[in-house]
Formats: structure tokens, sequence, C-alpha cells
């Protein structure tokens, strides 16, 4: 029988390369002096309690795949008594949210340098308030599709982590990953998609944050906001 470790039975990136530049010395320096301070517990050692990460928080947040960390930054400055749980495996990318983090003396950041579904399986069930997708790598060309962050699998770990009335945010500039996901989630158990009208996903929320990322406009569309909310 083949053990879970198999690599042929681990699930596909959904994420390209991990590196690309040399980080910058003082970002570099960050991950010697920060980052062992905020970063996550191995999630393959065993289960996950937000409340031993941050006890008191009065909300748990999960952004997967962060990017540069401006909008986890942002999110956990306006939210200091929630808990910010942020995945990215781009090296690059962590190195810049711990600049974010540093510079904003953020106490209320936990980081996972690694593949977000690894955090997710080590959580209990109906521990998170919100979860957000923002801009994942799109994989455009069909052959690639089954690479998607967003799959029939992660919708429904995304619905099982997700409390009574929990949020989902997920945001994309290609057209057809919208699609994808919203066919997605909308056929998960436990996750409706709370658009009225279509201002409902052409605008967005008030309370999103515009990153780097988002302003060089790479996809083929506006930003389509996708927002669901986990039923009880």
């Amino acid at each position: 029988m083949a053990s879970p470790d198999d690599p042929a039975r681990r699930p596909l990136r959904s994420f390209g390369r991990i590196k690309s530049r040399a980080i910058k010395p003082r970002q570099a320096a960050l991950f010697d002096t920060l980052l062992p301070s905020i970063a996550l517990p191995d999630p393959a050692a065993g289960p996950l309690d937000p409340q031993t990460l941050m006890p008191g928080a009065k909300a748990v947040w999960l952004e997967i795949g962060f990017g540069g960390g401006e909008h986890l930054a942002e999110q956990a400055s306006r939210h200091p008594d929630a808990l910010v749980i942020g995945c990215e495996p781009f090296l690059n990318g962590v190195g810049s949210a711990l600049r974010h983090i540093e510079e904003g003396g953020l106490k209320n950041v936990r980081l996972h340098a690694g593949d977000a579904r690894e955090v997710m399986a080590a959580l209990p069930d109906a521990s998170l308030d919100r979860v957000m997708i923002l801009f994942p790598d799109p994989w455009p060309k069909a052959r690639h599709n089954k690479r998607r962050l967003v799959q029939d699998e992660t919708a429904r770990e995304i619905a099982r982590l997700l409390k009574p009335g929990g949020r989902l945010r997920f945001v994309t500039d290609w057209k057809d990953y919208a699609d994808w996901a919203l066919e997605r989630f909308e056929r998960t158990p436990g996750l409706e998609w709370t658009a009225e009208r279509a201002d409902d996903w052409r605008e967005a929320p008030a309370d999103h944050v515009v990153t780097r990322y988002e302003e060089k406009k790479l996809g083929d569309t506006a930003p389509i906001f996708l927002e669901f909310v986990r039923e009880s």
C-alpha cells in the first residue's frame, strides 16, 4: 500500500516557482530573526489549534497565497483582535510579507511558507471566520486547469473549516477562472453565493485592499469578486 507521503499521493502543486530573484538582504535577515517567532508549527506534526497560536483571538482568518503580503498586513492591522494566518510558498513573497509585518509591528499574524493545503488539513472543523483567496495562479491553459487551487476537494475543505456564518472571498482577474471557481463553490454543500446583482461581483467590497499585483492588470478582465457565506 502506498504511503501518504508517497509523491504519487500528494496533491498537484497549485503554484509555480517558489523563488525568483535573490531575496533582498533586509528581508533575508527577517527569515532568521522574525519568521521563527511567527511561523506556524509544522502542520505535518499534528493538528493546529488556533487558540494556542493566539490565545484570546476573537476571530481567525486564513489568507491562501498572500503574494507580497500587502493585503495580509493591512487586514491584520485593521483587525488586531483577529488571528490572521497567511500561507505562501513563494519565498520572495514571504520575505516581502515579513517586511510589512515588521514595519507594522503586527503581533497577530502567523505565517506558513508552503502549501496552504497542508495547514488546512491540520485545522479543526469550524475553526475559521474568514478565508481569502486573492488572485491565485490562474493556470489558464486547459491542460493545466487541474493545477488550479480551486478544485472540488479544496472547496469542500473550505466549507469544513468555516464557522456557520463564516465568509469566503475569492478574487481573480481571469474570467475563465471566475467561472471555474463559481461552479465549484456553488456545488459545494454549505457554501452560498451572496451576490444579488452584477455590481456585487464587479465592484470591490468596502474592505478590499488593492495591491501592487492587482494594479498590474495581468489578467484578461477587471477583477471579479466572489463572496460566499457558510450556511448554518
